[in-house]
C-alpha cells in the first residue's frame, strides 16, 4: 500500500484537481477518474458547435487529446510523521497558546523549515503540505509532486455519465457511467512542465491492472483516495448546528437558484452549456444537505453522539480528569453563541457569494475615486485597467446576465424572509426607502445601469470616469454591503472558532484514550486515505432488499426520452438490446454497471480506484447510499455502502460505444 524507499500503490492514485481523486490505469500516464470530476474540464471544452457535454469526446490519438488550463495532477511522493518537530516549533512561537497549531499559513513555514533541516529536494513542482490530524494532536507532512499538462482523452456522453442526474443522485440502484479519462504530459525527461506541444506523456512509475474476472458477495475491497471533510467528532450540540444552522439555509436558498438555473438551462442550449458545471456543483451538495438532515434523524445520530458524551463523561470521571470533565459543557456553550451568527453566514454566503455572481469591485472603485479627486493619472489608468480585467472575469463565456437577474429576483427576497430585517445588509434599507421595498425593481436598475452591467456602460464610463458616477454605482452599493455585512459576522463569531478548536483538540484527545487499545481514525482532510470492506447488499427497511450490483437492463427500465436525466442514447440502447457486450459480460450474459461495497467515503473520494485483494482495478468510486448521507457525522457500518461504477462496464463502453480500443490496448488487464 506504501512504501517509502520503493514502489507502491499510492504512486498510481492522484490527487485530481482541487477535490477529486483519479488513478493511473496504464504506463502512459492515463488517468481514470469521475465524469463528474471531469466535467468542470468537459463544460470548458464545450460549446454549441462541439457539445461535448451532450454528445462526447473520445481522442482517437494523442493529437487530439485536448489540453485542459488550470487542471492538475498530484503526486505523494512521501508521508512523514513530524509531531515532535511541529510542537518543539509551537513551543517557540510567539503565541503558544494561540490558534497557529491549525494555521495552514504557519504550518506551511514549519513544513519549509523541516524540509531544509532534513535537506528534502525542492524542484519547481514539489509541494509541501502539513497537516494537523486529530485537531491538531498529530501532524503529517505530505511530500507532493504537481504535473500540470493535463489533457482530456475521453468521456462519454452526460447521458451516460450524468444517468439519473439529479433524481438518482446519492440513490439505488444507480445505473451512472460515472467516468473520464485525461492524460498527464511531462517534458522530454519526464519533469512536470507547462503544457508544451513537444510535452510527451508521463512514462508513470507504478499503474494499476485491471481485472475483468467479475466480483461476488462478501469479495473484499479496498479504497484509496483524497476524502474531503468528515466531522465524526462532534457533540450533540454541534450536530444540531450542522443541521439548523448550516444544512436548513443551504437547502433552501440552492432549491431556489437551482429552479432558476433548470428553467433557463432547459430553455437555451448555449445556456445549458454554460451552467452545466454550476448547477451540478450547486444541486451536489443541496441533495446531500437534504440526505443528511433525513439521515440524522432516520438513523438517530443525535442519540448516538448522546450515548457517546455520557460514555465519555463517566471516563473522564473515573480518570478524575478536569479538562475532560468540562469540555462538553464549554463546547456546548460555545456552540449556543455560534449556532445564530453561523445560520446568518449561511444565508449570506449562499445567498451573495454563491448565488448571486454580479457585483462590482467597491474597493478598486475606491481607489480610483481616489485618484479622480486627486487628479492622479498613473492611479486613474492603472484602475481602470484592473477594471478592465474585472468586467472581462464578470461577464466570462459561463455567465448569461439575464440568467443571474433572474436568480437576483429570486434571492433577494428570499434571504429577507430568512433574515430580520435589523441583520440584513444596508442594501435592503436602500430598497425599502428609495424601491418601496420592490426588488425586482432594485434589480432592474442595478443589472441595467451600473457601470459594470453591460459594455455600453462600461464603455461610457471609462471613456469619462467621475466621482459621481462611482458614488452612484448601484453594483458598488450592493457589494460594499454583503462585504460589510460578511466582515460584521465574522467579527461576531470572533475568537469562537479558536476556543471551539482548542475545545475539540482536548475531546478528541479524550475519546481517543477512552477507546484504546483500539485505536481511532482521524477525521478527512483531502490527504491520501485507505478503507476496506466488502462487496455487499444492503435492507435499509422493512420488505426493502437491495442486491450489491445492477445491470444495463435497468438503463432501459428506466429510460424516459422526454426527461433529459434518463435519455438513453440510441447506440447504447442498440448494444444493450443485442446484448453486445463482448468479454465483459457476465456469465449469464447480462451487463454489469455499478457494485456496492461497505467502504468509508466522502467528497473527494470521487474517482477513487476500487480494489480486490491483490490490489487490481475492480470500479471506481462515485458515490454514497441516500440512507447513511449521516456517514460525515456518525458511520453506520449496517447502512452505509460506497457506490461503484464497475470497471468492466467502462472498458465496454470505452470499447464498444467509444470505439476506443486504442485505450484498452495500453491496459494491463487480468481476464
Amino acid at each position: 500500500v506504501y512504501n517509502p524507499d520503493g514502489i507502491a500503490l499510492k504512486d498510481a492514485v492522484v490527487h485530481f484537481g482541487g477535490g477529486c481523486t483519479g488513478e493511473i490505469i496504464s504506463a502512459e500516464g492515463l488517468v481514470l477518474t469521475n465524469h463528474h470530476c471531469g466535467y468542470g474540464a468537459i463544460q470548458q471544452h464545450s460549446s454549441v458547435d462541439h457539445d461535448y457535454l451532450t454528445n462526447g469526446f473520445w481522442a482517437m490519438n494523442r493529437n487530439e487529446e485536448l489540453p485542459c488550463k488550470g487542471l492538475t495532477v498530484t503526486f505523494i511522493d512521501r508521508i512523514l510523521d513530524v509531531t515532535t518537530y511541529v510542537n518543539e516549533q509551537l513551543k517557540k512561537d510567539d503565541d503558544p497558546n494561540g490558534i497557529n497549531y491549525l494555521s495552514p499559513k504557519y504550518l506551511a513555514t514549519v513544513a519549509d523549515r523541516f524540509a531544509k533541516a532534513e535537506n528534502i529536494q525542492i524542484t519547481p513542482a514539489t509541494r509541501l503540505e502539513l497537516k494537523p490530524f486529530y485537531g491538531g494532536n498529530k501532524y503529517y507532512l505530505f511530500v507532493k509532486t504537481v504535473y500540470n499538462d493535463i489533457r482530456m482523452v475521453g468521456a462519454p456522453p452526460s447521458s451516460i455519465g450524468k444517468f439519473g442526474a439529479d433524481t438518482d443522485n446519492w440513490m439505488w440502484p444507480r445505473h451512472t457511467g460515472d467516468f473520464s479519462m485525461f492524460r498527464i504530459y511531462a517534458d522530454a525527461n519526464g519533469e512536470p512542465a507547462e503544457y508544451s506541444a513537444s510535452n510527451v506523456p508521463l512514462k508513470t512509475k507504478k499503474h494499476l491492472n485491471i481485472s475483468i474476472k467479475g466480483l461476488k458477495e462478501g469479495d473484499y475491497a479496498m479504497i484509496m483516495g483524497f476524502p474531503g471533510s468528515t466531522s465524526r467528532y462532534l457533540t450533540v450540540s454541534e450536530v444540531k448546528e450542522r443541521m439548523e444552522a448550516s444544512n436548513a439555509p443551504r437547502i433552501r436558498i440552492r432549491g431556489t437558484r437551482q429552479d432558476v438555473l433548470k428553467e433557463a438551462m432547459n430553455a437555451s442550449d448555449k445556456v445549458r452549456i454554460q451552467y452545466a458545471n454550476k448547477y451540478a456543483g450547486s444541486s451536489n451538495y443541496w441533495k446531500n444537505s437534504i440526505g443528511m438532515n433525513k439521515a440524522i434523524i432516520d438513523n438517530n445520530v443525535l442519540g448516538t453522539k448522546a450515548e457517546q458524551e455520557a460514555k465519555f463523561a463517566k471516563f473522564a470521571k473515573e480518570k478524575n480528569n478536569t479538562d475532560y470533565m468540562n469540555v462538553v459543557a464549554k463546547i456546548d456553550e460555545a456552540v449556543a453563541k455560534t449556532s445564530p451568527i453561523k445560520y446568518q453566514q449561511t444565508c449570506l454566503t449562499e445567498t451573495f457569494f454563491g448565488g448571486i455572481e454580479f457585483g462590482s469591485p467597491f474597493m478598486v472603485m475606491d481607489k480610483l475615486k481616489e485618484a479622480l479627486e486627486q487628479k492622479n493619472d498613473s492611479s486613474i489608468e492603472a484602475n481602470i485597467k484592473v477594471l478592465k480585467e474585472v468586467f472581462n472575469d464578470i461577464h466570462n463565456k459561463d455567465y448569461d446576465h439575464e440568467v443571474d437577474r433572474k436568480v437576483a429576483k429570486a434571492l433577494l427576497p428570499l434571504y429577507a424572509e430568512m433574515i430580520p430585517a435589523g441583520q440584513r445588509p444596508a442594501i435592503y434599507d436602500v430598497i425599502e426607502k428609495e424601491y418601496k421595498g420592490d426588488y425586482n425593481a432594485y434589480v432592474d436598475a442595478m443589472y441595467d445601469t451600473s457601470i459594470l452591467a453591460n459594455q455600453a456602460n462600461f464603455d461610457k464610463f471609462i471613456k469619462k470616469p467621475t466621482v459621481k458616477a462611482i458614488e452612484k454605482d448601484i453594483a458598488t452599493q450592493y457589494s460594499r454591503a454583503k462585504f460589510d455585512k460578511y466582515t460584521n459576522l465574522a467579527e461576531q463569531m470572533g475568537k469562537l472558532p479558536e476556543e471551539l478548536a482548542l475545545l475539540h483538540k482536548t475531546y478528541i484527545r479524550g475519546l481517543g484514550e477512552m477507546k484504546l487499545p483500539v485505536p481511532s481514525y482521524p477525521d478527512a482532510n483531502f490527504t491520501i486515505r485507505l478503507t476496506y470492506g466488502n462487496v455487499k447488499p444492503y435492507s435499509p427497511k422493512d420488505g426493502v432488499y437491495y442486491k450489491y450490483y445492477t445491470t444495463t437492463d435497468g438503463i432501459l427500465e428506466k429510460e424516459n426520452p422526454e426527461d433529459r436525466e434518463f435519455v438513453v442514447p440510441a447506440k447504447l440502447k442498440e448494444l444493450i438490446e443485442k446484448k453486445d457486450f463482448g468479454r465483459y459480460a457476465l456469465p449469464n450474459g447480462e451487463m454489469p454497471v455499478c457494485f456496492l461495497s461497505t467502504n468509508d467515503i466522502t467528497g473527494g473520494n470521487s474517482g477513487s480506484p476500487v480494489l480486490n485483494e491483490n490490489g487490481e482495478l475492480i470500479g471506481c468510486a462515485f458515490d454514497g447510499n441516500w440512507e447513511s448521507l449521516s456517514g460525515d457525522i456518525n458511520f453506520d457500518n449496517n447502512l452505509q455502502r460506497c457506490i461503484n461504477l464497475d470497471i468492466r462496464y467502462v472498458l465496454f463502453i470505452l470499447e464498444k460505444l467509444g470505439g476506443c480500443g486504442h485505450l484498452i490496448n495500453e491496459m494491463t488487464i487480468v481476464e
